[in-house]
């Protein structure tokens, strides 16, 4: 029976891999990607709005999880499709933790995929503010989820991200391990839609929601949609690319764990 899956050291070795190829990405390639990537995590945003906009009279708990059930689309498409996003690509540490990569390539990568992702969010917003796909009440929704972010403090706002890229990560970390289509949007899904029904705070998205509502008439100002996004961004860069790269490092990539893997996967063999 052929294997469908990848073991937890091998994720790791693909994705020390992933992040060797996503260091080497022309600026070009860095861009479109990325833009692609803004784009598609702005779809799953905006399917959050539509799905959730009358539901909240209904039920609270089924509004969220009907938008959170909506929102991990953006990142099947992202891994799927092809694109370069910001909070997925937080794993590039485990590649620079195993001196495959320089410091100097990812963050160059870093920079340029955020300003990508954040050109193709505010696209998606001109797109669909002047088409006006949005009617009253998920015009109505969208201003009371852009006010209700940017009001968030600091705090809230940073460890709200962090959370959010531990699940995010992990589950680009699940999608590595799939090796069919069906295994990769399970993967996707589970996690994606956590993060979402708990109210954590994601970057990339933020980059759409906020610029959403203000643009509908959200009593939001610049400065505040700058602070969010700061705090949530550096929330992500401590979930996504520090606590889960650095335990999966010492699990699986150091020498001495490697050798240890080794053996053990020899004896049950």
């Amino acid at each position: 029976m052929d294997k469908r899956f990848l073991t937890p050291g091998e994720v790791a070795t693909a994705t020390v891999n992933a992040g060797i190829k996503k260091a080497g990405l022309s600026t070009q390639s860095c861009m479109y990607l990325g833009i692609l990537a803004g784009i598609f995590i702005g779809f799953g945003a905006l399917a959050n709005i539509l799905i959730s906009q009358t539901l909240g009279g209904i039920d609270v708990g089924i509004a969220k999880f009907a938008g959170a059930a909506m929102f991990p689309v953006g990142l099947m498409l992202v891994v799927m499709c092809g694109a370069e996003l910001f909070t997925g690509n937080n794993l590039m540490t485990l590649a620079v933790m195993d001196k495959k990569i320089t410091w100097a390539k990812m963050f160059r990568n870093w920079g340029l995929v955020y300003i990508a992702n954040l050109i193709g969010s505010l696209l998606l917003v001109l797109i669909v503010y002047y088409s006006t796909t949005l009617g009253d009440t998920a015009v109505d929704k969208a201003i009371a989820i852009a006010e209700s972010k940017a009001t968030l403090t600091i705090t809230q706002a940073f460890l709200r991200g962090i959370l959010c890229n531990v699940l995010v990560v992990l589950a680009v970390w699940l999608a590595t391990a799939g090796q069919d289509i069906v295994s990769k949007i399970f993967a996707c899904w589970f996690p994606i839609m956590l993060f979402v029904l708990c109210g954590f705070e994601h970057s990339i998205a933020n980059m759409f929601f906020i610029p959403m509502g203000m643009a509908l008439g959200a009593s939001v100002t610049i400065g505040q949609l700058i602070i969010n996004l700061i705090f949530v961004t550096l929330g992500n860069i401590v979930g996504g690319a520090i606590i889960i790269p650095f335990m999966y490092f010492n699990c699986y990539l150091k020498s001495n764990n490697k050798n240890n893997i080794s053996k053990l996967a020899d004896s049950k063999r």
